[in-house]
């Protein structure tokens, strides 16, 4: 993989600097050329006197090793090497040096800048700096002066286009702004310039930076780490394009692997197989913690006790052999990218200390509430509960006309193949017939604008024509706006209406207020209360009540246990095809371990998935640029010499 050096000495502000910024603007801009050894004895062994200076240079300057020159020489040690290295060591270092100092005289002679005029000095504009004036400039100025130095491999720069001042000059024109943002300067007050060594080996670009305001910027190690992974990203970006499809491929190729091992594992863990090690007895002590615990269930919420102990939870689950795989492939892909602007690669950290996967440690605690709750053994709870039943009172079935129209207009609006107008049109009549006193129509016209059928989706709407008719005491209506209030989070509104279509002996609302009731969050908790609506409910074979009374008969955490009663009503639910009810009569005696297998099988499922490329966005979509962005690119154009319309300017 190609790989970009970079640094950013600099000087600080001083008057006793003038001289040595001086010096330097001179020096990088008109260096004429002489090679420091003849081509023929290029080869030859580095000579005494080139390891000896060398020698003292890498004690001076220990980062001269993360050059490409300094691994050059360490591979072939050749008087060509030795005298590319300690020429990039000096000029790397000029700015620390006096003009009077003993390595000023040996490269003195030394280098190949490519000139643009007269000197090699460029900067936004397409007409060359005046050197001297440049020089003054830089001289006089007080504030801090930064020194960036950016070194390509000779190969690396012909192949991207790199070898010549131009390219660079058009590259940093157009990096000036986010180069400015790095160094807390203001774009405009931002001032740059540069100029390309077309070196052997190494071609390489040095600049001088500064703020036309002394007083303003300053530049991080974070900072230089962000313009280095920046230009890098600019300069290798056709060949990291590739890589990334590369690493879309493998991680494709990885996570079908992985959710395969991964589904397996959980198979066999759920049909006890295999046991679980430590993950299963963690999860538990984090449910049984957790439950003691007030306030939110999110990670950067919980004290540092329950921190250690869901970080050493996700770092069980890495420990597993699919996961650490996955994981350890991924970390390979990131480093192909961290090469192209990483002298040395950082730390491989663990699972839990992965800033890109944090996400995990939420799934362990919801997983561990889940436990806690006993809701660990379903995958979902989503239930159908919506009445299929005529909500026309049978006290109306008199008014048979009315009815009749009204369930005329019912087909008409849920029938898929009516045109847009024929809805309307039956919208209309349903309006109509509420103004005719035909109350139960306004549940129908809620309906309608609930779920978008026959005009746009509207829940004010929806909740204005549910309320008529639930006040003309239609229980539907009532259960269909408590239902809206609730997923509004209106709660107490919405358990009122609960009620009262509850008192009317509707199952679907004596279920949602008993999981209102039996919470106790979002409304008082009322356990006696609960158990007599759910009990209601489940006389009327509704599963969902059956199943809950079963799981509390079960548990004898809020109501007195009873077996006996738990198994009555898991199997009056399971005969109406709950699955989660003929899992507990299955596992009876051993629900409490199903739940952990579970729970952990689920944290494992949700980790297969993670190491997923995210799926490309569809083609020919256009895409909507942000203001802040907007004013980055005007920024850049500016910086490059162009109007907003993408003119030059004269």
């Amino acid at each position: 993989m190609p790989r970009l050096i970079f640094k950013c000495p600099y000087i600080k502000g001083s008057a006793q600097n003038a001289a040595r910024r001086e010096n330097y603007i001179r020096y990088i801009s008109t260096r004429e050329g002489v090679e420091p050894v003849h081509p023929e004895n290029a080869d030859n062994p580095a000579t005494s006197k080139q390891k000896d200076l060398l020698s003292n240079l890498l004690r001076d300057f220990p980062d001269s090793r993360g050059m490409f020159e300094y691994e050059d020489y360490r591979t072939a040690p050749t008087r060509g090497h030795a005298s590319e290295l300690i020429s990039r060591i000096v000029e790397e270092h000029l700015h620390q040096m006096s003009s009077g100092e003993k390595y000023l005289d040996y490269i003195a002679n030394r280098t190949r800048a490519e000139k643009l005029g007269a000197h090699g000095l460029f900067t936004a504009g397409a007409d060359p700096p005046a050197l001297s004036q440049v020089a003054e400039e830089v001289s006089n100025h007080t504030g801090n002066l930064w020194l960036p130095i950016l070194s390509l491999r000779r190969e690396d720069a012909v192949r991207l286009g790199y070898d010549n001042a131009e390219s660079w000059r058009r590259l940093l024109t157009s990096f000036a702004p986010e180069m400015a943002k790095a160094m807390k300067i203001p774009f405009q007050d931002f001032r740059w310039y540069a100029a390309f060594h077309n070196e052997s080996y190494h071609p390489h670009v040095h600049m001088v930076c500064y703020s036309a305001k002394p007083s303003e910027g300053f530049l991080t190690k974070a900072g230089i780490a962000q313009i280095r992974s920046q230009l890098a990203g600019e300069i290798f970006r056709q060949e990291l394009t590739a890589v990334y499809r590369e690493q879309t491929h493998r991680r494709d190729e990885l996570g079908t692997a992985a959710r395969d091992a991964l589904e397996e594992l959980i198979g066999r863990m759920q049909t006890g197989a295999v046991e679980d090690g430590q993950l299963g007895p963690l999860l538990e002590q984090l449910s049984e913690r957790l439950s003691h615990t007030t306030g939110k269930k999110q990670y950067g919420y919980l004290k540092a006790p329950l921190k250690k102990l869901v970080d050493e939870l996700v770092d069980k689950l890495a420990q597993i052999p699919q996961v650490g795989k996955a994981y350890a492939l991924w970390y390979e892909l990131r480093e192909e990218v961290l090469r192209t602007h990483r002298d040395n690669l950082p730390e491989r950290l663990p699972l839990s200390r992965q800033k890109e996967f944090k996400q995990i440690k939420n799934m362990v605690i919801q997983e561990a509430v889940r436990l806690g709750e006993l809701s660990a053994v379903f995958r979902s709870e989503k239930i159908s509960d919506e009445p299929e039943d005529d909500p026309v009172p049978k006290g109306e079935q008199r008014l048979w006309r009315q009815a009749a129209r009204y369930r005329e207009a019912k087909k008409i609006l849920y029938d898929g193949e009516t045109p847009p107008e024929e809805k309307r049109a039956a919208l209309a009549k349903l309006e109509q017939l509420y103004d005719g006193g035909f109350s139960v129509a306004a549940h129908l016209l809620g309906k309608a604008y609930l779920d978008g059928v026959g005009v746009k989706a509207d829940e004010k709407a929806a909740e204005r024509w549910f309320y008529k008719a639930a006040a003309a005491g239609n229980g539907y209506s009532e259960y269909a706006l408590g239902k809206l209030l609730e997923q509004q989070e209106r709660f107490t509104e919405a358990a009122g209406w609960h009620r009262k279509a509850a008192e009317q002996n509707n199952q679907y609302a004596q279920y949602r207020l008993a999981k209102l009731l039996l919470d106790g969050e979002k409304v008082s908790k009322d356990t006696e209360k609960a158990v007599r609506l759910l009990t209601a409910a489940a006389g009327q074979d509704n599963q969902y009540a059956q199943y809950t009374l079963g799981k509390l008969y079960l548990l004898g955490k809020e109501i007195p246990k009873d077996r006996a009663a738990a198994v009555y009503w898991f199997t009056q639910s399971a005969e109406q095809g709950s699955e989660y009810a003929k899992y507990f009569l299955k596992h009876l005696d051993d629900w409490r371990k199903a739940a952990i297998s579970q729970g952990v099988g689920r944290l494992l499922h949700h980790l297969g998935t993670l190491f997923r490329p995210s799926p490309p966005g569809p083609a020919n979509i256009p895409q909507i640029t942000d203001r802040k962005l907007l004013r980055k690119l005007k920024a850049k154009k500016q910086a490059m010499g162009l109007k907003s319309g993408g003119q030059q300017q004269y």
